[in-house]
């Protein structure tokens, strides 16, 4: 396994972070994988040398969490260890998505989401108290938010840092200018920054490039992806038929909302070409991209996913090692067409 600095911060992660919100309780969404089914997966990324995990607090109404720091007694040193965490989000099996009116409606209480002063103190010490923990190492907002004055959430994160709660802040999804924004609120007020950026970027999923991606290279600040498979899309074949792909092909809605129009699969048929000709899996390619320093993205610190089994795990971790050509990049590269901006809500 590689190690990078996050951002400009001295802290070194693996080129590879392990998404947990893909383990916690099924009954949270259909494709959750439960302790049992998680146990191995979790164990062989961290015996391969995975030393970052990134969870949230609104994964599977905190069993994610609860799972994060079990998994961490029984298999990792805590010393050696990145532990993220994020905020915003109500924590209740009645949430699934922010895009999903209903289940946001069903979850909404006084003060049980968002980034008030009193949500952020009350959301981290709950975290810490799942997690059985002191500290996390990564403390992140899971989206902008507008109801709440920007100099209020950043002075609360200062806040947490400087109680010995969280290490490092950072941001999710959002536009550019609001990172910025709030990026100078802190520094204008001597307050922590945001050291790293889990934003929604992929090969068949490339607007970041136009504004965020420029601006955390120019701030030194650590890039962090999620869904940096497309949801899977980028492991299948677009053009198979009949009842092919996994149990969250068959569930998620956002997959056939985001990767449905011809240019993502394109795109798709290019993974699988580069693929064919090296020997390996789409994964593979589609990991080595987005750590490729010769993509338009520039390479990102660590991709974070979510496998479902040891198998999909281990090809992953290989493809951090893949050191695509020019024209390999070239060649991925050259399908994507422009699209809506998806994510940031």
């Amino acid at each position: 396994m590689k190690y990078a600095t996050l951002g400009r911060t001295g802290v070194q992660v693996s080129r590879l972070c392990l998404g947990m919100m893909s383990y916690g309780a099924p009954a949270w969404r259909p494709w959750i994988l439960d302790e049992e089914a998680a146990r191995p997966i979790v164990r062989r990324a961290i015996e391969l040398g995975v030393n970052f995990l990134d969870t949230a607090d609104t994964y599977s109404a905190g069993e994610s969490e609860i799972l994060v720091g079990k998994f961490v007694r029984e298999f990792g040193r805590r010393d050696e260890m990145v532990i993220a965490t994020k905020v915003y989000n109500p924590v209740s099996m009645d949430f699934t998505s922010g895009q999903d009116p209903k289940s946001l409606g069903l979850a909404k209480r006084p003060n049980q989401q968002g980034l008030s002063r009193k949500r952020i103190f009350a959301a981290i010490d709950a975290s810490l108290q799942r997690l059985k923990m002191d500290h996390v190492d990564l403390y992140q907002i899971h989206r902008w938010d507008y109801a709440t004055p920007v100099e209020e959430f950043m002075e609360a994160l200062h806040d947490v840092v400087k109680s010995g709660k969280a290490r490092y802040i950072g941001a999710s999804s959002m536009w550019a200018w609001q990172f910025a924004k709030a990026q100078h609120v802190a520094e204008r007020h001597g307050w922590t920054k945001w050291v790293s950026m889990q934003n929604h970027y992929n090969l068949a999923y490339r607007e970041e490039e136009r504004e965020m991606m420029p601006l955390l290279r120019d701030q030194g600040v650590g890039c962090i992806p999620w869904s940096p498979l497309a949801r899977g899309f980028l492991t299948e074949d677009p053009d198979a038929t009949g009842d092919v792909g996994s149990v969250r092909k068959a569930h998620d809605a956002l997959r056939r909302q985001y990767f449905a129009e011809e240019p993502d699969r394109e795109v798709a048929r290019a993974v699988g070409e580069v693929a064919a000709a090296r020997g390996v899996s789409r994964a593979h390619v589609a990991c080595a991209w987005l750590v490729s320093p010769l993509g338009a993205g520039g390479g990102v610190t660590a991709p974070i996913v979510g496998p479902q089994s040891v198998k999909e795990l281990e090809a992953l971790v290989e493809g951090t090692d893949i050191e695509l050509t020019k024209d390999e990049v070239a060649r991925l590269e050259a399908p994507y067409r422009p699209k809506r901006v998806m994510g940031h809500f």
